[in-house]
């Protein structure tokens, strides 16, 4: 389902998903995350990423891995978050 990011600067911008873990408070506990969203390369996906990140009140974030989907996840909340992104959402899922 996750192929890795490549750059093929083709015109369809893709869905991609970074896993990683955000910090809401400085040397605090981190919080695993999946982000996923709609943009045209890798490099363009992690800034993205990044500025929701910091708009949704994270000091920090070590992003581990990325990916391209290749369709749509079966399960929530990843379904629902697939499509947030495909309507141009960057869409934030916390594992608490």
């Amino acid at each position: 389902m996750i192929s890795p990011a490549d750059n093929d600067n083709s015109d369809d911008p893709m869905v991609f998903i970074i896993i990683g873990k955000g910090y809401e408070t400085k040397g605090g506990e981190g919080v695993e995350l999946h982000i996923m969203l709609k943009a045209p390369d890798d490099d363009s996906a992690v800034r993205e990423a990044l500025n929701a990140l910091t708009e949704e009140g994270f000091l920090e974030a070590d992003l581990d891995q990325i990916g391209v989907l290749q369709e749509e996840p079966p399960e929530e909340p990843h379904a629902s978050a697939y499509q947030g992104a495909l309507e141009g959402e960057v869409a934030i899922i916390r594992f608490d």
